[in-house]
């Protein structure tokens, strides 16, 4: 079968053909992960039965854990399965363009143009006439505490939260907007458990938001969710599985400070977040320094890679000559700063 275009090619943190990195800084999964509840659910998950194919009780607990009728829940096979399901269903109950943040999770952008829809970047002339709109916060790559921009009226508006549950300081400022967009929600991140694929997504309050919930679920495929994505979910909105989640921020914090401390002391501009991620640039001065962008890429991802260390360069997200990292566990750290120090 020819082709009409290509298919696009999908530039993604953690494991490639080779497998994943033994210290991975290139993915934003908790790196005190896995949750030991969470983890435990999941193996314990029955995948001898079908789930109900509605998730009524999934729903319930989700709803009740955020506070909202069961009925603005919305299941995902994943937050990317969702990003591309509410694409093509906006398109075709509200067709146009789609507006996306300028750095930002490059599914937003792939699922509009697989569905023939122009992409315009927040801030562009024309964006506000964007029948799709997505934002993030926190953001991604840069981990920035993003607050609401003004509103696009006659648009579907969704504030994609995955890193919401691992934001490290200051506090969301959405508050008072959020019953009038989707939310969307993947706790795998938080969780450490990466490899279950299971999200969800809060829909707006009202009218509205009870029919775009209809369209999605009129091609929503049975079971989006297997057993152990099930499994996840539940044990998500459980309290013990949150205060874990808490616990591990005040972990991350600290790793976040020796991780800064240390990469600043080798020359690295490390651009401040509010997550357990951060944006870095390289040295100004030294090896580093006097090698071109593509050269100074190619050296450092090989130096990192005879400690057994992957970060993930931005360029795909628009910023190139910079990577985000991850925050991770002192050993990983040491691994890590060993590369690093080969390239001064």
């Amino acid at each position: 079968m020819q082709m009409d275009t290509p298919m696009p090619h999908r530039v993604h943190g953690g494991p490639g053909p080779a497998g994943p990195a033994r210290f991975d800084f290139s993915t934003t999964a908790n790196a005190c992960g896995p949750c030991p509840l969470a983890l435990s659910a999941v193996c314990e998950a029955d995948r001898c039965h079908y789930p109900d194919p509605a998730h009524t009780a999934l729903k319930s607990q989700l709803a009740a854990h955020h506070r909202v009728d069961p009925g603005r829940v919305v299941l995902a096979a994943s937050a990317s399965e969702f990003i591309f399901r509410l694409t093509a269903v906006t398109a075709l109950h509200a067709n146009g363009p789609v507006a996306v943040p300028v750095h930002a999770f490059g599914d937003y952008a792939t699922a509009a143009r697989g569905y023939g829809r122009p992409v315009l970047r927040h801030g562009d002339a024309g964006a506000e006439a964007a029948t799709l709109v997505w934002h993030t916060d926190p953001g991604s790559p840069l981990g920035d505490a993003v607050p609401p921009p003004p509103w696009v009226p006659d648009a579907v508006t969704v504030l994609d939260r995955a890193c919401e549950p691992l934001r490290l300081s200051g506090h969301s400022t959405w508050g008072t907007t959020l019953d009038r967009l989707f939310q969307l929600w993947s706790p795998n991140k938080a969780l450490g458990l990466t490899g279950v694929r299971a999200a969800y997504a809060i829909a707006p309050d009202g009218a509205q938001g009870a029919a775009w919930v209809q369209r999605l679920e009129a091609v929503c495929p049975s079971w989006p969710l297997g057993a152990e994505g099930v499994a996840l979910l539940q044990a998500w909105a459980s309290p013990a599985v949150q205060a874990w989640v808490a616990a591990s921020r005040d972990t991350l914090r600290t790793w976040k400070a020796q991780q800064t401390q240390a990469l600043q002391a080798l020359g690295w501009q490390v651009l401040p977040s509010v997550t357990p991620f951060h944006l870095l640039r390289p040295p100004a001065h030294g090896a580093l320094g006097s090698l071109g962008p593509d050269d100074g890429v190619a050296a450092v991802h090989s130096a990192l890679a005879t400690q057994g260390v992957a970060w993930r360069h931005t360029a795909s997200f628009g910023l190139p000559g910079a990577w985000r990292v991850s925050v991770q566990a002192p050993p990983a750290q040491d691994a890590m700063l060993a590369a690093l120090r080969t390239l001064t």
